[in-house]
C-alpha cells in the first residue's frame, strides 16, 4: 500500500507538469519522499482497484506535505490514509551550478534532505563482503546499538537497486528494508514467517507504518538497521521501531527512524482470514524470553 501511496504522489506531480523526470532533467531536482505515515483501514485483495486522492496540506513553512486517501473502486469509505512529506533535493552529482530554478520551485529546493548530528564513536568490523550475501547480525556496532534493549540488529551494504538520483537510498528502499528486518527478526526469534505459516497458517498483517528521513544514506555505505519491540497491545498487535545508521568518520549518524505495527491473521481458506491473538510462544519471542 505504501508503494501505491508513493505512486499517487508521483502522479500528482506528473499532472501538475512536474514529473520526477522533468524535475531532475530540467531543474536538477530529485523528488524524494522523506516521510510517510500510512494506516491501512481495510485489506485489499489482489486485482482490486484503488482510487487515490492526493491533497496538498498547507502549513506556514517550506515543506511539501500531502494527504493521500485510497478508496476501493465503488466504495465510499476510506481504506488507506497516508501523510506524506516531499523534498526537492538539489542534485550535486552532475554540474550543480548550471541550473537556475523558477521562483515557485526555488522555495522548496533544499541542498540536503536532512542532517543528523554525529553520535557515538564506534569501530565497525569488516563484515559486509559480498560473500555474506544479505549482510550480518554480528558486528561491534550492532552490539553497541542493541545493548540492553529488546532489539535485533542487521548490517547491510546499500545496493544500487534501492537508490535513485545516482547516489541516495530512497523511501521505497527503506520500506523494503523495514520488511526485510522484520523477516530476519522473526527468524532470529524462532518464529519465522514460513514457520508460523506451516505450523498454524498465520500470516503477518500491518495496519500502520511510518518512516522519516533524518539524514541521507548513500549507495554502498553499510547501513545498520535496529529493530526494537516497543509495545504489545492486548495480545493482538505489537509495535516496533526501526532505526537506521551509517558510520562516517568513525561516528554513528542516524539516517532514519520509523515504526511498524503488526498482528497475525489466520488463513481460513483461499479467500478469507481473520485476526488471531498471540499465544505464549509468540509473546515470548517478541519479549525476548529465553535469552533471545
Amino acid at each position: 500500500m505504501n508503494y501505491l501511496v508513493e505512486e499517487a504522489v508521483l502522479e500528482h506531480f506528473r499532472q501538475a507538469g512536474l514529473s520526477s523526470r522533468r524535475l531532475f532533467e530540467d531543474f536538477g531536482l530529485g523528488l524524494d519522499i522523506v516521510s510517510i505515515d500510512t494506516r491501512i483501514l481495510n485489506a485489499f485483495h489482489l486485482d482490486e482497484v484503488g482510487i487515490a486522492t492526493v491533497e496538498p496540506v498547507v502549513k506556514d513553512d517550506d515543506q511539501l506535505r500531502f494527504a493521500v486517501t485510497i478508496v476501493k473502486e465503488g466504495g465510499i469509505t476510506k481504506d488507506v490514509t497516508s501523510k506524506v512529506t516531499v523534498a526537492l533535493r538539489k542534485d550535486t552529482y552532475i554540474d550543480p551550478a548550471s541550473v537556475a530554478l523558477p521562483e515557485d520551485l526555488a522555495r522548496y529546493a533544499v541542498d540536503r534532505i536532512a542532517t543528523a548530528e554525529p553520535g557515538d564513536a564506534v569501530t565497525p568490523a569488516d563484515t559486509t563482503a559480498l560473500s555474506l550475501n544479505r549482510g550480518t547480525s554480528v558486528d561491534p556496532v550492532l552490539a553497541h546499538l542493541t545493548e540492553g534493549s529488546n532489539s535485533f540488529g542487521w548490517k547491510w551494504r546499500i545496493p544500487y537497486p534501492y537508490c535513485h538520483n545516482n547516489e541516495r537510498l530512497q523511501m521505497s528502499g527503506y520500506l523494503r528494508q523495514m520488511e526485510e528486518v522484520v523477516d530476519l527478526f522473526l527468524a532470529d526469534r524462532g518464529i519465522s514467517i514460513k514457520t508460523l505459516l506451516d505450523d498454524r497458517k498465520w500470516i503477518p498483517v500491518v495496519p500502520h507504518s511510518k518512516i522519516q528521513f533524518l539524514d541521507e544514506a548513500l549507495m554502498e555505505e553499510d547501513l545498520y538497521t535496529i529493530y526494537t519491540v516497543e509495545e504489545i497491545f492486548k495480545d493482538f498487535t505489537y509495535r516496533s521501531r526501526m532505526d537506521t545508521y551509517v558510520v562516517r568518520d568513525g561516528r554513528l549518524v542516524q539516517t532514519s527512524t520509523g515504526t511498524i505495527t503488526h498482528g497475525y491473521a489466520v488463513i481460513e481458506n483461499r479467500r478469507d482470514w481473520k485476526l488471531v491473538p498471540f499465544d505464549q510462544r509468540v509473546l515470548d519471542a517478541f519479549r525476548g524470553v529465553n535469552g533471545r
